[in-house]
């Protein structure tokens, strides 16, 4: 491995962890490796700490290739439930709302599903990291402020369901930069004339890294800790070429 002039490695994101701690561990074992006391390493498309699936890390030089991989098309798999709301649109808040499901058929969640297929606006939650006036939005809901956030394109290009049982919905969903499935619940749910909030999310896709290639936590220190290093490894040497990245 050349973390120096750049690593591409895909992680599958453990439920619970954030980006961040993901990229701090990695960074961490490539500074052991290269006996350095800072190394540069970042994440191509943030993944929410309940959101578990395919998180890039860049290392090195490779990190200048983030921008054109987080804009690559992702793959998730989304578990909604149906008929109860929370302002997080997902499992990060407590239940503030209840509506009724009777009326919610396979056919019509199929059908409504289908209405978001396409480039469409959708608002970002509030619980995001979108920047209002140049402060992560999360930081304002989470002292109870209100906000008004404005719609952005997106694009939504597949959609598949694929089960529906006790108002517990699951589906595929292929999309583009910045869609928020927690987003896609919250109007999945007003569509339905009903509420709706995630449950689960597995982002099984980002551009050509798949969920099938991915290693866990365990299994990148372990190849960090074994792989054979093809730079120079004279620690002057890697010192000096670090500090130019």
């Amino acid at each position: 491995m050349d973390f120096i002039s750049g690593e591409i490695i895909a992680i599958d994101k453990p439920l619970g962890w954030t980006s961040f701690d993901v990229v701090k561990r990695i960074r961490g074992m490539v500074q052991r490796r290269l006996q350095v006391k800072k190394f540069k390493v970042g994440h191509a498309g943030t993944l929410d700490p309940l959101a578990t699936g395919v998180l890039i890390v860049c290392t090195g030089r490779a990190t200048r290739k983030i921008e054109s991989l987080q804009s690559g098309e992702k793959e998730y798999i989304a578990t909604i439930k149906l008929g109860a709301t929370t302002p997080s649109y997902d499992l990060e808040t407590e239940i503030d709302a209840t509506y009724p499901t009777s009326h919610i058929t396979e056919t019509l969640t199929k059908e409504k599903l289908q209405e978001f297929v396409g480039e469409i606006l959708q608002v970002p939650p509030v619980f995001s990291a979108v920047k209002v006036d140049g402060k992560r939005a999360y930081k304002f809901a989470r002292k109870g402020k209100e906000l008004e956030l404005k719609p952005k394109k997106i694009k939504i290009r597949e959609i598949e369901f694929i089960s529906l049982e006790d108002n517990v919905l699951t589906f595929r969903v292929v999309c583009g930069k910045g869609t928020y499935i927690r987003a896609l619940a919250r109007d999945l749910g007003e569509k339905l004339e009903s509420g709706a909030h995630l449950i689960a999310l597995k982002r099984t896709k980002v551009g050509d890294y798949n969920i099938e290639n991915c290693m866990n936590i365990e299994q990148a220190a372990e190849k960090i800790a074994t792989a054979e290093l093809t730079f120079p490894q004279d620690r002057e040497t890697i010192k000096e070429t670090v500090t130019e990245i």
